[in-house]
């Protein structure tokens, strides 16, 4: 398959799940958004499970091509800016509809490993880069000595997901978990003074 059909046929799958979720999504919606016939799909995919599989391989291209947005500046603000980014980025539609149909597709996960390969994948980049940019600051001497750079990136990617999750169950909003996710990186790793100020 050539590029520019790949793009389309995946860009096409982004905008059905965005319709449709992925529980309802067929392979003719997203033939509907392509604009092409249900079999012209089939031709390049044999199943719902391996187009996915690779719609998310072309999701984590996308993810960490929006990752070096946050190249720059002190370890903090790489920090503050990779938060807003995953936090807050998505906002806008067709966002919220996105977000849904993906807590639908890690629904899927424990019953297929290639799906949790993935996702896997995507958490992994996420963690590395949050533990890196929290490793650089504990040594120039920006963020406490005594942070565990694994710990403390472990603690936040847990949270950041579990922020998506309860944006998209509960309607939670995406500015107000950005900023207790930034309160909590002013009071534990910066040990800045909020005089027992809470989120």
């Amino acid at each position: 398959m050539d590029d520019d059909t790949a793009t389309e046929i995946l860009e096409s799958t982004y905008r059905a799940l965005c319709k449709h979720g992925y529980a309802d999504l067929t392979v003719e919606n997203i033939a509907d958004e392509a604009e092409r016939s249900k079999a012209s799909i089939h031709y390049y995919y044999d199943s719902k499970e391996n187009l996915f599989i690779e719609f998310l391989d072309f999701l984590y291209d996308r993810y960490t091509a929006k990752l070096p947005a946050a190249d720059g500046g002190t370890p903090r603000e790489q920090l503050s800016a990779l938060l807003e980014i995953v936090l807050t980025e998505e906002e806008a539609a067709p966002g919220q509809e996105f977000r849904t149909a993906l807590l639908e597709v890690k629904a899927q996960a424990p019953y297929s490993d290639a799906i949790q390969t993935r996702l896997v994948s995507l958490d992994q980049v996420l963690f590395e880069r949050v533990r890196d940019i929290i490793a650089a600051g504990v040594e120039t001497g920006e963020f406490d000595a005594a942070v565990e750079p694994t710990v403390a990136a472990e603690f936040l990617v847990t949270v950041i997901k579990g922020a998506h999750t309860r944006r998209v169950a509960v309607d939670h909003s995406s500015e107000r978990l950005h900023e207790t996710v930034i309160w909590y990186v002013d009071s534990h790793l910066i040990g800045d003074d909020l005089s027992g100020a809470t989120p």
